[in-house]
């Protein structure tokens, strides 16, 4: 229970440090914009977004934290006919690009 704790603290330290990095960020890009750095207009959109997306996985690693999100179990790869058939293409392709030796000759 400690344990789940001091994870939900790292989780939400990490949005903070996120953000105090973000928002700092765009105020002195967009002040650089405003004062005619054109290259600062890129980066006054590209922070906020940063911004959104730490929130996003803020959220996300909230969520598995706490168990309320159970990540989805992967399919094995043998499930998929689509899969198995372009691994066979593969493997005949591959037969068909080695060099023709004597041991591998069916004579």
């Amino acid at each position: 229970m400690a344990e789940n704790h001091k994870n939900i603290f790292r989780v939400h330290l990490g949005l903070f440090l996120a953000e105090l990095i973000c928002i700092p960020a765009f105020i002195i890009e967009t002040s650089r914009a405003i004062g005619g750095n054109e290259l600062s207009w890129a980066y006054v959109f590209e922070w906020p977004l940063f911004g959104v997306y730490a929130i996003y996985m803020w959220r996300k690693m909230l969520r598995q934290e706490r168990g309320l999100e159970v990540p989805k179990p992967r399919a094995a790869h043998d499930d998929d006919p689509r899969l198995a058939e372009w691994n066979a293409y593969l493997a005949s392709v591959h037969r068909l690009d080695q060099p023709v030796t004597p041991e591998s000759r069916d004579d």
